[in-house]
């Protein structure tokens, strides 16, 4: 089956709902027969969807790197920067094989934001991407290189969260 024209998307923004967004559309191609892997940087496989996913397989893959704990911009760790090269190979890899019809790039955005990763070497990852393949680039701070190559760009901005009135993240509904 798989897409006549892939296109590139970028959600980024400083509210919720970016890999909310992503996930929701590998469900709805999973719907329809297609195949997809998404590719998670700067995240371990401790999140509520890798139990869903690991349902949806072989439909859906899901693939995390990155260690537990956070990431400062200025405090990047020697494995943080091996993390995401790894990270972006895979997805590479994946993309050439044929095997999958959507790639989603969860917190890619980020990534690029801590510098664990060139724009340029993700803006030549999307050009040399086969055309039926779209790609789903999620995080805050989409690098405006990105932003100008993509198709489609939605920012989540935050009206109102939670957490301003003391509410931690729940399971099940942030992670």
């Amino acid at each position: 089956m798989g897409l006549e024209k892939g296109l590139v998307q970028v959600y980024t923004g400083d509210a919720k709902g970016k890999t909310t967004a992503a996930f929701g559309l590998a469900l709805r191609a999973c719907g329809h027969g297609l195949k997809v892997l998404i590719v998670q940087f700067m995240k371990t496989p401790d999140y509520g969807e890798h139990k869903a996913f690991r349902r949806l397989l072989p439909e859906v893959e899901v693939k995390t790197f990155g260690r537990k704990g956070f990431i400062h911009r200025e405090g990047a760790r020697p494995e943080d920067y091996e993390q995401a090269r790894a990270a972006l190979a895979y997805a590479r890899e994946a993309v050439l094989s044929g095997r999958i019809d959507i790639l989603i790039l969860d917190e890619i955005n980020n990534a690029l934001y801590f510098g664990l990763l060139a724009e340029d070497e993700v803006l030549t990852f999307l050009k040399e991407r086969p055309p039926q393949v779209e790609v789903i680039l999620t995080g805050r701070n989409a690098p405006a290189g990105i932003v100008a190559a993509a198709d489609l760009v939605t920012e989540m901005r935050q009206i109102k969260h939670p957490y301003e009135k003391g509410i931690k993240a729940r399971k099940g509904i942030e992670y």
